[in-house]
């Protein structure tokens, strides 16, 4: 059978190296695989698959540094981990089997127990017998947060594979958003990260491993390890086994696009994923140590597990063009170097993220056809909130510029009344109460004007340092145990402490907890954007899509709407897979919304590189048309996601956690509010007065100041212009739908 495609040149900028105890460890894992009953009598492998595929010599490349005991262990876990991938495609996969494996999956999770007490169920098939073997000989020594996080990514290793097994029994190709989070999951590199910490005995702090760079590097490898997994696997997975999760196939269907092309374009978003990781590791860590305290030692310890990783993706790579699992026949054979295949070895491609031009006329917004397929309702109370939400923004201090704070008068009253925001609060919540929408409208100006702000008063002066100080005084002002807040020292600080008391003061505390943590992280990726901007760094999409949520203020707004509709719903319930899917489509449908609309507005306006259409044509080096239909196909991909979700997978979910009637009204009211979301989000924007070219050129007009001087007749023209300041007016993209 011919190959599909050519692999690609990839960029491996860090030589693979090899442990010397591999011989060792090959001869443990043989044996350890026939104990554990993977081999002859499984009807699943032979001792000869195992000798082909060579996991051992997989561990020696992508650990090169550990030691022969631990070499073994790692070996032991990759064995039993493709063993039960090609088990599950026997047993359940191929059958289509989806109500077997739920109580198959269900039963692995007694394998891992937390507690000092290591007693197991006893083992029914290999792949039981092989976890149990494993955990008691690898949870020792490890701390409490370390095991939660392993079994939390077993468990999301095991149990996505129901997602790609639905997917296959209905013949659904996921979208590319969609599926590089889920192959996070089902392909089970974060599951490697934790084995990484282990095998370099260095494990990540508690309070360092949910922070913004630890998660990046995280993803970024994971989405790296998956990406050229994909590629090698593609003729297997898809032409033997009739997998439907493969990125080649995702992108071959979604760009609709040759599989060559599409092979070039899963490698484009390789190489940017590795390339976000040195990034990463390089401008970012330094930071967060700084801002955490982090000791030497501790340092030190999270350098060798970042090592860790660079290790297994260079190791990894080695081990697929030598295994006899993937499609590798060609992937030495020598071709032409040209220049498309020296930048790709080079990874030269990352300098076009960094030479955006900014502010270069671009014309009007092009708005296609968008699907939005949800009825708008708007609140009657409309009228009143507009009057109040100028009333309260003139009240918090502002429409006037911040005391001893140079050209912080970002917002005056013409520019409140033209951005609209009540019209989308009337949207969002059509059926809030006249308090409600007030406070709905003051939340989503108080974002919008904190998104404004922050580009104008820290980005014109380049000051990351004040803006973080300024977003880590936010907590104050919220907080948790109903406490005086300390005295505001400006607009900001004001309005959100009234907002707070407004809404917090009624609430359970941990409802209270939520909405601080979706406020807090809003306000992270104000930060995010602003360092960006700094260094004129366009993202790639992958990085761009996760934190557009957050500086959209789409978590802070879902929350606000999921608060309303909790009532017998249990945690675990937003918790799960699908639900967590649904949010994240419907926030990236409102967040590239946006975009199309603010296209200009950001690019000729602002300067800006937060835009997705923009985003793509940087990675795709395509034309601005492509590009939006690009993006416009995303968007409606991800509604139609949610739609799919909704109808096909909400009810699994309803009776996988036993939902009674009023829990399930809950959700189907939840549901119903993202629905009004996505809706009142486009009305806004064609009703409001902040993305048409009149607007624009209305609202960035360049501030004047008189020279001192000459005066009287003739004198008039004695007046300067900065049209830098102007440019910087705009702000960034973000907060709350007000981009």
């Amino acid at each position: 059978m011919s190959q599909p495609f050519e692999l690609p040149d990839f960029y491996v900028p860090y030589p693979a190296r090899l442990n010397p105890h591999l011989e060792v460890a090959n001869a443990h894992a043989k044996q350890w695989a026939r104990d554990m009953g993977m081999l002859e009598g499984s009807g699943v492998w032979e001792e000869a698959d195992l000798d082909a595929h060579d996991y051992p010599l997989m561990c020696a490349y992508t650990h090169p540094d550990c030691d022969a005991d631990e070499l073994c262990l790692i070996t032991d876990w990759y064995v039993w981990v493709f063993f039960f991938d090609d088990h599950f495609l026997e047993v359940y996969k191929r059958p289509g089997d989806l109500d077997g494996s739920r109580g198959y999956l269900a039963r692995l999770a007694a394998f891992m127990p937390m507690g000092d007490d290591l007693s197991m169920p006893e083992p029914r098939n290999p792949v039981e017998a092989g976890l149990a073997d494993l955990w008691v000989r690898t949870v020792p020594g490890m701390s409490a947060g370390w095991r939660e996080r392993f079994a939390e990514s077993t468990r999301n290793l095991l149990n996505e594979s129901l997602w790609e097994l639905a997917n296959i029994n209905t013949g659904r190709i996921a979208n590319p958003v969609e599926y590089v989070e889920m192959r996070r999951k089902v392909g089970g590199a974060p599951w490697s990260a934790g084995l990484v910490e282990h095998a370099v005995r260095a494990e990540v702090p508690a309070r360092l491993a949910a922070t913004r760079p630890l998660r990046v590097l995280k993803d970024a490898f994971s989405d790296a390890v998956h990406l050229r997994n994909d590629l090698f696997s593609y003729q297997r997975e898809v032409g033997d086994e009739g997998e439907l999760s493969n990125g080649v196939l995702v992108l071959e269907t979604f760009l609709g696009c040759t599989t060559q092309e599409a092979a070039n374009a899963v490698n484009d978003l390789l190489t940017s994923r590795l390339q976000q990781f040195e990034h990463t590791a390089v401008f970012e860590l330094g930071p967060l140590f700084a801002e955490h305290g982090v000791d030497p030692v501790t340092a030190a310890g999270v350098l060798a597990y970042v090592k860790g990783l660079q290790d297994w993706q260079s190791g990894g790579h080695e081990w697929h063009l030598r295994s006899s699992r993937y499609m590798n026949e060609r992937a030495g054979a020598s071709r032409p170097l040209g220049m498309s295949s020296l930048v790709d070895l080079l990874g030269a491609k990352r300098v076009r993220n960094f030479t955006h031009v900014p502010y270069q006329r671009v014309g009007p917004s092009e708005i296609p056809d968008l699907y939005v397929p949800f009825p708008l309702r708007l609140s009657p109370h409309l009228d009143d909130a507009r009057r109040h939400t100028v009333a309260w923004c003139r009240e918090m201090g502002m429409l006037e510029a911040q005391p001893g704070v140079a050209g912080s008068a970002v917002w005056d009253e013409r520019k409140v009344a033209d951005y609209d925001l009540p019209l989308c609060a009337a949207g969002l919540h059509p059926d809030a109460t006249p308090e409600e929408l007030d406070l709905a409208s003051f939340w989503l100006a108080w974002g919008t004007y904190g998104d404004d702000y922050f580009p104008v008063v820290y980005g014109r002066t380049a000051n990351l340092a004040a803006a973080r100080i300024a977003v880590a005084r936010f907590s104050a002002f919220m907080p948790l145990d109903g406490t005086p807040p300390p005295p505001p020292a400006g607009a900001l600080e004001r309005g959100l402490a009234d907002v707070w008391a407004r809404t917090a003061a009624p609430m359970p505390p941990a409802h209270r907890a939520r909405l601080r943590a979706a406020v807090e992280k809003m306000c992270q990726g104000w930060l995010w954007e602003l360092a960006n901007e700094i260094a004129r760094h366009v993202p790639d999409p992958v990085d761009y899509l996760e934190m557009r949520r957050l500086t959209f203020g789409s978590d802070l707004t879902m929350n606000l709407c999921r608060l309303r509709h909790e009532k017998g719903v249990p945690d675990e319930v937003y918790a799960s897979g699908s639900m967590q899917a649904l949010e994240n489509a419907m926030m990236d449908a409102g967040c590239l919304l946006n975009d199309i609309f603010s296209y200009q507005k950001e690019i000729e306006f602002q300067g800006e590189v937060h835009n997705c259409v923009l985003v793509v044509q940087n990675f795709f080096d395509c034309d601005r048309r492509t590009a939006l239909g690009i993006v416009n196909d995303l968007m409606a991909s991800r509604v139609r996601q949610f739609e799919h979700i909704v109808a096909d997978e909400l009810p699994v979910v309803c009776a996988e956690f036993g939902l009674d009637g009023e829990a399930r009204a809950a959700l189907d009211g939840f549901v119903a509010e993202l629905r009004d979301w996505l809706a009142g989000i486009l009305n806004w924007h064609r009703g409001c007065f902040r993305y048409d070219e009149e607007s624009l050129r209305r609202h960035h007009l360049p501030p004047r100041f008189t020279l001192g001087g000459p005066t009287g007749l003739g004198t008039s023209a004695a007046v300067a212009f900065t049209p830098l300041a102007s440019k910087l007016t705009g702000g960034l993209s973000g907060g709350l739908t007000g981009r």
